[in-house]
């Protein structure tokens, strides 16, 4: 078998049926490739999904189900179940377009040994998909992103897959990347393996996420940082002089990581262009306060 798509799925059932459809409507031969998914604890709708996609999966398809433990024993578990020598991942917002996998598989065959990063479009929704054209406005310098990603099965066994111990929000497909980069692994970037990626406009029930995500990313970027103390993972995180000093004069100054001062955020409703401003200025902040208790705590 010639590649593994593989996807870690949690609470997106009302994502999954399209997501899973985009996998199974390949243009590679059927038996070529098997579609691989964790489901890390759903509380949705999610179990019925996957069993109604078996009834039509047109390739080997997988349905691994574990309690809730995050992206990195999600991956691991289906690192494990994965039979194709090229393994694809993507995440479970993702919509891949019918040549997807050819593609990565074409990337392969000029570079056997390389990481194959694709390309993303960013869309707010799956019912108005704009044309399948890859520009720089979506470009990610990730070495590896696992919302569009292949490489040598043997590859990502051989480095141990990802670390569990990143049970938190955050990094740890950085983590590989940069043992994958370290390790000599060469990376291209193949623009034509595309994927639609949702990213809706923030609604405002979704702030409070918004900073409890950030903070979970910041304790594990200090994490990152003890594994790989160097500058790439220091400008990533944040975690260099400079970004930090030019946030403690923010605190000093006292800018707010309270999202009670961005308004009324009571009703549902899509933030505004200032609410949004405001909403992203308040994860920003709430990232590099909890980032210095995190280094405060492991000193």
């Amino acid at each position: 078998m010639r590649a593994t798509i593989q996807l870690c799925t949690y609470n997106r059932a009302a994502l999954l049926e399209r997501v899973l459809d985009a996998c199974f409507e390949q243009s590679v031969e059927p038996d070529s490739y098997e579609v691989v998914v964790v489901n890390d604890g759903s509380q949705d709708a999610t179990p019925q999904v996957l069993e109604q996609a078996r009834h039509r999966a047109t390739c080997r398809f997988i349905v691994v189900d574990q309690a809730n433990a995050g992206l990195a024993k999600g991956r691991n578990a289906g690192i494990e179940r994965a039979c194709g020598q090229r393994i694809i991942f993507i995440d479970d917002d993702v919509l891949p377009l019918p040549t997807f996998v050819a593609e990565h598989l074409r990337a392969h065959d000029r570079a056997p040994l390389a990481i194959v990063r694709g390309g993303a479009i960013n869309v707010e929704s799956f019912d108005d998909l704009p044309p399948p054209v890859w520009s720089v406005k979506d470009y990610s310098g990730n070495y590896f992103w696992t919302t569009n990603v292949s490489v040598p099965l043997a590859t990502i066994r051989a480095v141990g897959g990802f670390d569990e111990s990143f049970a938190e929000y955050g990094w740890e497909d950085i983590d590989v990347g940069l043992r994958l980069r370290f390790g000599g692994v060469k990376a291209i970037f193949h623009p034509r393996a595309l994927v639609y990626h949702y990213k809706p406009r923030p609604r405002s029930g979704d702030v409070l996420k918004m900073i409890a995500q950030a903070r979970a990313q910041a304790r594990t970027a200090v994490k990152l940082l003890a594994l790989h103390p160097h500058w790439r993972t220091r400008l990533a995180t944040g975690i260099n002089p400079l970004q930090r000093g030019m946030h403690a004069v923010s605190r000093a100054m006292g800018r707010r990581t309270d999202p009670g001062k961005l308004g009324d955020l009571s009703y549902d409703h899509v933030l505004s262009r200032r609410e949004l401003a405001a909403a992203r200025s308040c994860v920003t902040a709430a990232y590099f306060e909890e980032l210095e208790r995190a280094l405060a705590a492991r000193t």
